[in-house]
């Protein structure tokens, strides 16, 4: 072979692979064209009967991002000695993986082989929010599945009671700006969290104050109520806010009248940049919707290190 047919074998395979890892909505459409159809109607039935999917799935996702980029290394499970990531610390309370589960099996029937298991999840997520009466868009698709799936790398996900230094660290190493941090965290309008995650703000707080000074009183009185300070109920906790079930900016509300209950929540009003962001959102859903798209789209986006799709999402070969 002469070197200019070399160079020219070189430049398709480059092509080639470069395509083929590009994330893009139309990527199942000639391979898997019912792909989106199949994933919303798991979603949609898991829905009927348990009312927190769509707020356990929307947290999935983000949870599988933030560890190994959007690979779909949060759904493997443990196996010997190896810890796996859904059993970290941040993760235990992780729940509904059946939903994905179930929408593979529908998918290996339809298409086998084809649909991996991060792009079932990045579906999930966006039909979550959706059914939840949120917006929609087109997912961009091509994600591969990883190997790999570490418990003690789920340390690397923001916790609840980062403050805004840690948590714009945080999201930068990942590509993502302040204002991704603000609308993503939008998505704490769906959902639940036990005492654990907030119960520094209720509790010896610091050396001069009990309670965080910054939660308005009869919020927190009525937190105290559900986690006392030696709280014995498993699955004691709270809504992330008044709407639970659905998909709006009632968060960006309640956390200007200090009734969110994370650290991490509160800490976005300790900057100008970012509260006048929250103030934004919480004056406009049309906007904090529009925005929220984006940046589900560029979160989803962040590049993990699979390279198969996995027949099952629980295991690799």
């Amino acid at each position: 072979m002469n070197a200019h047919m070399l160079n020219l074998l070189v430049m398709v395979i480059f092509v080639v692979t470069f395509d083929v890892q590009a994330l893009s909505p139309h990527y199942y459409d000639h391979t898997c064209p019912q792909a989106d159809h199949i994933v919303t109607n798991a979603v949609k039935k898991a829905m009927s009967n348990d009312k927190t999917v769509p707020a356990a799935l929307l947290r999935m996702h983000f949870h599988d991002c933030f560890v190994r980029g959007c690979d779909g290394s949060v759904l493997l499970d443990s196996k010997g000695k190896n810890k796996a990531e859904k059993d970290g610390p941040p993760n235990i309370s992780l729940h509904a993986f059946y939903v994905i589960d179930n929408a593979k099996k529908a998918l290996e029937e339809q298409c086998p082989g084809i649909v991996s298991c991060a792009d079932i999840l990045s579906l999930a997520a966006r039909d979550a929010v959706t059914l939840s009466g949120g917006p929609t868009w087109a997912v961009p698709k091509g994600r591969k599945d990883g190997r790999i799936s570490k418990a003690i790398e789920t340390r690397q996900l923001p916790a609840p009671t980062f403050n805004i230094s840690q948590l714009r660290q945080n999201f930068g190493q990942r590509g993502l700006s302040m204002h991704d941090l603000v609308v993503l965290s939008g998505g704490h309008t769906l959902g639940f969290a036990h005492c654990s995650s907030f119960q520094n703000r209720l509790h010896n707080f610091n050396t001069q104050k009990e309670i965080d000074p910054t939660l308005n009183p009869s919020f927190a009185a009525s937190l105290e109520g559900v986690c006392p300070a030696h709280n014995k109920v498993k699955n004691a906790g709270s809504t992330l806010d008044g709407t639970v079930t659905s998909f709006d900016n009632i968060y960006y509300k309640m956390l200007i009248q200090g009734k969110s209950l994370f650290s991490s929540d509160e800490a976005l009003l300790a900057v100008p940049s970012t509260k006048k962001l929250v103030a934004k959102y919480a004056s406009s859903n049309e906007e904090f919707e529009r925005a929220f798209v984006k940046s589900m789209i560029k979160m989803s986006s962040i590049s993990g290190s699979g390279n198969e799709v996995r027949l099952n999402c629980r295991r690799v070969r």
